[in-house]
């Protein structure tokens, strides 16, 4: 994903990296907290440190505490809500507004602007001020992290204008990936759509989610991007969806396309989506629950 904020921890060769927790899980409290829609979870740290948290009547001191569906959790003397269910928003980002719920340099945001009766959301992965089109939101930080993941093999599409000359034959040597100025890309799938006077329009397609990537990586090869629209991510597209409107993903699609598996860990395999997956697993002849979930989508 270009324009993305991503870990610079160091991956460990070779180590797994965990799904999501099962429904019914014990949680870390500052996880719980944000999971009910209450706060970040640094606001959640912030609050147990003010002596605003207690579990079965002792007030936390910290917050590297796991609680579970039996403990009694209290927050200002009240009872910690349940967790919200996991949601997704398609949102049309226009451009010159931030990824961030707070700018050090007071630019609008995002999340500033998003209508007023939609819950505490964060986005999948950013897309930086002068860029716009397709920003998914949810009110699970789970989900979110689990589909920037470039492991989750989600295909982000952009539809790209750019002040320059650039034959196919440029483009092409990208899907090998390139390296510029000692950071490595990963392989890129463009192609020339046409070229207006000075600008020529590109798609370009990438599954990784480095800063700022199509910008570098079309600059490494002379054109200056002026125009950036982000069309698809994985199966969702920006469609006809309107600048600055958001859109709910329905529950049964979202399950669809996570699959099986991580569908039930998020919560979201309610009795229709239980009932749908035994009937596609009768005509494939597989028993349900077993096997490899479905892989998600990557059609833009």
């Amino acid at each position: 994903m270009p324009d993305t904020h991503t870990s610079k921890r160091p991956r460990k060769t070779g180590a797994k990296r965990a799904g999501p927790p099962e429904a019914g899980a014990p949680l870390r409290i500052a996880k719980a907290m944000a999971r009910a829609g209450l706060c970040s979870r640094r606001e959640a740290e912030r609050w147990i440190a003010d002596g605003r948290v207690s579990v079965n009547g002792k007030l936390l001191a910290t917050p590297a505490v796991e609680v579970s569906a039996t403990d009694r959790v209290l927050i200002d003397g009240k009872p910690l809500p349940a967790a919200e269910a996991v949601r997704l928003w398609r949102y049309h980002k226009p451009k010159g507004l931030v990824t961030t719920h707070k700018d050090p340099q007071g630019r609008p945001t995002v999340f500033a602007g998003l209508p007023p009766d939609l819950p505490r959301v964060i986005s999948i992965g950013r897309l930086d001020f002068n860029s716009e089109g397709l920003l998914l939101l949810t009110n699970a930080g789970t989900l979110a992290r689990h589909l920037e993941l470039p492991a989750t093999g989600w295909l982000r599409r952009y539809r790209v204008r750019a002040h320059g000359r650039v034959a196919q034959e440029q483009l092409d040597a990208l899907k090998a990936g390139v390296e510029i100025e000692g950071v490595r890309y990963g392989a890129i799938e463009a192609t020339l759509d046409s070229v207006q006077g000075a600008n020529a329009w590109l798609t370009v397609a990438l599954r990784e989610g480095k800063n700022r990537e199509v910008r570098r990586v079309l600059s490494h090869l002379g054109l200056d991007v002026n125009r950036l629209i982000r069309i698809s991510y994985g199966p969702f597209q920006l469609l006809d969806l309107k600048p600055g409107a958001v859109e709910p993903v329905k529950r049964r699609v979202l399950a669809e396309q996570l699959g099986p598996q991580l569908a039930a860990q998020l919560g979201l395999d309610g009795p229709a989506e239980a009932e749908r997956a035994r009937r596609t697993a009768r005509k494939s002849g597989k028993a349900p629950g077993k096997g490899p979930g479905k892989a998600p989508g990557n059609a833009p």
